[in-house]
């Protein structure tokens, strides 16, 4: 299988449009228009039957003391975890393309109800909603995608992970409001092939 986008260019920078957060010189940060990007995918195995789609960012500070703090930097050394922007399953493998804006146009506060999506499909729960679980204004369970807003204050530049994965099942057995390593957990038997393409995205401007 092969991912491609139109929006960016593997191992290249996102554009802020398929951002949730920019850089801005009074506020450090502003909300971006939060687009998905468009994505396409090809070579398929034939018997597929479903295809899921995950963004991860594996660059995501693991502890939070530095974080978007005045006179403070996310030092590039920090150690990393995951922090998961998009998770989607059940599309129907009559599809291979997503549209640019299609599932995700705009930011809002305390997270899409229902996310669009191809038809048939079903879209998780991604990490703005652990992230803004104490901020009154922006709490909320986050579904869909939601674009890439590192720390404007971080010393390193963010990878962003789009993956497809061809699955032999037509529905995946992934509860209600299900995470990715949810969906991760259970695509295993049923995986038939994978596809990525990676982009990347910082917002402090010392460092792009």
């Amino acid at each position: 299988m092969q991912l491609t986008s139109a929006s960016f260019l593997d191992g290249q920078p996102i554009p802020e449009q398929f951002a949730f957060g920019a850089y801005d010189s009074v506020l450090h940060v502003r909300l971006a228009p939060n687009h998905n990007p468009q994505l396409k995918w090809t070579g398929a195995p034939a018997a597929t039957r479903s295809f899921a789609l995950i963004c991860v960012d594996p660059d995501a500070p693991s502890k939070p003391d530095d974080v978007n703090k005045e006179g403070r930097v996310v030092p590039a050394s920090l150690p990393r975890a995951d922090f998961y922007h998009w998770v989607m399953v059940d599309i129907p493998a009559s599809v291979s393309e997503l549209a640019a804006g299609e599932c995700s146009d705009g930011v809002v506060a305390g997270g899409k109800k229902e996310p669009k999506g191809p038809e048939g499909s079903r879209q998780g729960v991604n990490d703005y909603t652990s992230w803004f679980a104490d901020d009154p204004d922006m709490k909320g369970t986050y579904r869909g995608y939601d674009g890439p807003c590192p720390p404007w204050n971080d010393m390193r530049v963010h990878r962003y992970h789009f993956t497809v994965y061809a699955l032999d099942c037509e529905r995946l057995n992934v509860p209600d409001d299900f995470t990715a390593p949810q969906v991760l957990e259970a695509l295993r038997p049923h995986l038939l092939a994978e596809a990525r393409i990676t982009g990347t995205y910082a917002i402090n401007p010392g460092v792009k």
